[in-house]
């Protein structure tokens, strides 16, 4: 039987130590255990996260697993909007000094979260199967109102993503994005409470995992919203040389999501973006063809590129191990022993396919107006 117990490495904040849900994580307790040590963020959402994947690990690990809790800089820094703070790994920073130190064997994350070039010690061991990686509208729960096209101008949206806010400011001109910062528990307590927003944006996933679902007022499609890279994703990081927890870890992969995400995030890496960037983006695997859309949108709305590529996936007959000419860098940092390097290879070059293809003239103009008008953002955070 794999057992669980839960290291407490700094304070615990209310929020984070609130009931979980019954599929969430056990309580914490003091004990220390030999085995496994697993890095996770203290949110109730990312111990919810950590325990899917401790579950995904049952049969197939013998070892006790203990919980390390840290805070990360994104954790801390509740002022600002995420992409105006002048970190490139808001959420994994504090997590991946404890891996390297040998603090923990692994970290769990949201893929969404994690940069596209990684420190070289580290690799994607393992990303178990998307759940929904669409984003959500949440209404007040005072609010009959099921649409954003509805509400009267002036409305205030929270959210901290610049993807989602430059695709609905775009359909939505007569909204208005203001930044909501905290845990889901925290945001919600924004929203209900204390009158300041209309509606916020988050995504399904998130919400599905900690059983508030039924919060949702509209599944947002494409069409309003494209997803964030990885988004719905949950991974797994180890060291690089640790060959022992990366055979466990390969385990726990889902190819189809592992295919996509490889195709997504090497498209994000091509066109240097980031949660600074906003990149849209939206997959599919379907008849053995992966179909990749993305647009680029300028920070307010008006401008944007999307544009669509697709490849037919080789089967599986080659051998998974066969020797490959690429690095783990080139999948960024992706490594899936358990799936052939031809399929691999083909999701990556799709998302540089369609990288090139966004990367017009226009597309760069509305990429470096997007990155200096957040440059000046964060220079103005800096000196508050």
């Amino acid at each position: 039987m794999l057992k669980v117990t839960s290291i407490i490495t700094t304070p615990v904040s209310e929020d984070s130590m609130a009931d979980l849900p019954s599929h969430g994580c056990r309580q914490p307790s003091t004990e220390s255990s030999r085995g496994i040590k697993v890095g996770s963020r203290k949110s109730q959402l990312a111990l919810i996260q950590t325990q899917t994947v401790i579950d995904a690990l049952k049969g197939k690990c013998d070892d006790e697993i203990t919980i390390v809790k840290k805070d990360t800089i994104g954790d801390k820094n509740l002022d600002n909007p995420l992409y105006a703070i002048d970190s490139k790994n808001l959420f994994t920073k504090e997590l991946e000094d404890a891996l390297l130190n040998g603090d923990v064997d692994f970290l769990v994350h949201s893929l969404k979260d994690l940069p596209t070039c990684l420190d070289d010690r580290f690799v994607v061991a393992a990303i178990l199967k998307r759940d929904s990686p669409y984003d959500a509208l949440v209404m007040h729960r005072s609010s009959d109102c099921k649409d954003l096209a509805l509400l009267p101008p002036g409305s205030v949206i929270g959210t901290s993503s610049l993807r989602r806010i430059a695709q609905l400011k775009r359909k939505y001109p007569h909204l208005v994005f203001e930044s909501i910062r905290g845990n889901l528990n925290t945001r919600f307590k924004k929203l209900d409470e204390n009158n300041t927003y209309n509606a916020m944006i988050l995504a399904v996933a998130g919400l599905d995992r900690m059983n508030m679902s039924h919060r949702i007022t509209k599944v947002l499609e494409e069409d309003e919203c494209m997803y964030a890279v990885s988004q719905g994703a949950i991974c797994v990081e180890c060291r690089r040389d640790d060959e022992k927890m990366r055979q466990i870890l390969a385990s726990i992969n889902d190819e189809e999501t592992v295919l996509r995400c490889v195709a997504e995030r090497t498209l994000l890496k091509k066109m240097e973006g980031g949660c600074s960037v906003p990149i849209g983006t939206k997959t599919t695997i379907e008849n053995n063809t992966l179909t990749i859309k993305a647009g680029i949108f300028s920070k307010d709305g008006p401008e944007c590129i999307i544009d669509v590529a697709e490849v037919q996936l080789p089967g599986d007959e080659e051998p998974p191990l066969k020797k490959d000419d690429l690095g783990e860098a080139d999948y960024t940092h992706i490594v899936a022993p358990n799936i052939s390097t031809g399929r691999l290879k083909a999701a990556r070059n799709v998302g540089i396919e369609l990288a090139e293809k966004l990367m017009t003239d226009e597309g760069r103009k509305i990429l470096a107006a997007a990155k200096q008008a957040v440059a000046k953002i964060k220079d103005i955070c800096k000196k508050t």
